[in-house]
């Protein structure tokens, strides 16, 4: 038994995908009661096994860093973090139970598979006379709030983002308490250790800590860099691999460490400031906005990480060849750019927003690898894999999904590496072998003379691959596919 009876009424609050005390609503609501306060975390497996995915692997690192940093903060103002695995209503039942909870407080979520559980708790808990209260999620808009005559979600993300923006600002995000009520100490829990969410053997998450900082005070100090340098030619510069003018906040807004809320007001006010930045405050809101169009695409389409939003792609002659994804996988496709971009992601659990169009748009265009292959890895990969982002931006990618690129946009990979990095800076770092060339060469050493090739240390098809496949052939492969499947 990990509970001893309370001698009186608390409250739970229940943490889920937002693990942060500012902007909280729900531990507000929670805390304003007075009562003593049990603030709890469910790591539900078997319902990631059914209804919602299991969390990568890289995200389960991800997890692990927020819930002690969450814990160390909730210490820090007299209360601690509850760890519990398994079935989330019968858990929350149990402690309601034996703490004599009078209510359970949490944030409301918009992931069909996460309300899904929502319902399942809120019928639990009202058996037992458990009052339940919900506060509003953290999207800046409902989804019911963007809607079409049809009743159905948008599709073309420019009048979705206009439909956002004219519901006004939304609210002003809360502050964090600086002292919450008393824990209830009979309340025992689990050791995130024993959770093994982390790599141990191997550990391959060196890269992961030397990137990030994961929790609230990450976030936030993520967010005023971000805004106290790098929005200023944010625009323009957000594609430059070399200067990485990235917000660099997906992983933190993944986790509820930071709400959008808070990152949009943030923005705004530093805009009102500095109104010679309006136009990079748009464009990066607008981004912003992209992970909300995302969001409400999944909400209407549960399984958007397995089902076409075009169904007509569902029988596009998609192509299996295990060694050119397992060469996509590990940074081996001889393309500089797309190499460097999937070892980057291998060893920081990111990637840069451009070069992720392009490895992703040279896995199923020249390779002709179905999406949802890219999707599993990245999936398990990425840090801030995202339910909506993720297969949102995948389907996209490939042409099948909302407001869907071309299907004759065909990335060139080398023209995408001369053009976002001329200097090469960022093949270098990560394609340490190829280090030697010169930038004119360096996103394709195929056409580097012997002797060139020799100055630089390298051997084609050796020391780094020749290309898997050749652009013009693939890129001629994928329109014949692409003009078959469609009317």
């Amino acid at each position: 038994m990990l509970l001893l009876m309370a001698s009186a009424s608390s409250v739970i609050v229940w943490f889920r995908n937002d693990l942060r005390l500012s902007d909280h609503a729900a531990l507000a609501a929670a805390a304003g009661t007075g009562a003593p306060l049990i603030c709890l975390f469910i790591l539900d497996e078997a319902a990631a096994q059914s209804a919602r995915r299991p969390l990568g692997a890289a995200a389960k690192w991800w997890l692990a860093n927020s819930l002690r940093t969450l814990d160390r903060e909730l210490r820090k103002r007299g209360q601690r973090l509850i760890l519990r695995r398994g079935d989330t209503a019968t858990i929350l039942v149990q402690i309601a139970q034996e703490a004599k909870a009078k209510a359970v407080f949490w944030l409301d979520s918009e992931i069909p598979a996460e309300a899904a559980c929502a319902r399942q708790v809120i019928t639990a808990l009202h058996e037992i006379g458990v009052e339940t209260h919900i506060s509003r999620s953290d999207l800046l808009a409902s989804p019911s709030m963007i809607r079409n005559k049809e009743g159905h979600g948008l599709r073309v993300f420019t009048p979705f983002w206009k439909r956002v923006r004219a519901l006004g600002d939304p609210p002003p995000p809360l502050p964090a308490m600086k002292k919450l009520p008393p824990s209830v100490a009979s309340v025992e829990s689990e050791s995130i250790e024993d959770w093994q969410l982390e790599p141990l053997h191997p550990d391959w998450a060196g890269g992961l800590r030397a990137r990030w900082k994961p929790g609230e005070a990450g976030a936030r100090k993520k967010l005023d860099a971000f805004l106290d340098d790098a929005i200023d030619g944010y625009a323009s510069g957000r594609d430059d691999l070399a200067r990485d003018q990235t917000s660099h906040l997906s992983a933190h807004l993944r986790f509820g460490e930071i709400s959008p809320r808070q990152v949009f007001h943030a923005t705004r006010f530093a805009a009102a400031h500095n109104p010679a930045l309006s136009h990079d405050v748009e464009k990066f809101l607008s981004e912003l906005g992209w992970r909300e169009f995302c969001r409400h695409l999944l909400f209407d389409q549960p399984d958007l990480h397995r089902q076409d939003l075009q169904p007509s792609f569902d029988n596009f002659p998609w192509r299996t060849d295990r060694a050119a994804l397992s060469a996509w996988q590990q940074g081996r496709t001889g393309y500089p750019i797309v190499d460097a971009g999937m070892r980057e992601l291998w060893h920081t659990g990111t990637m840069h927003n451009r070069v992720r169009m392009v490895a992703a748009s040279f896995l199923v265009k020249h390779l002709l690898i179905d999406w949802r292959e890219g999707e599993r890895w990245f999936w398990d990969t990425l840090v801030d894999a995202d339910p909506g982002s993720n297969p949102g931006n995948w389907q996209w990618v490939a042409g099948c999904g909302a407001d869907a690129a071309p299907y004759f946009r065909i990335f060139n990979p080398v023209l995408q590496g001369e053009k976002f990095d001329p200097d090469g800076a960022y093949v270098m770092k990560w394609v340490p072998e190829l280090a030697k060339l010169p930038p004119k060469l360096i996103h394709q050493p195929w056409e580097a003379t012997p002797m060139e090739l020799a100055a630089a240390g390298i051997t084609l098809g050796k020391t780094y691959p020749a290309p898997i496949v050749d652009h013009k052939a693939a890129r001629e492969r994928a329109l014949a596919a692409y003009r078959k499947m469609r009317p």
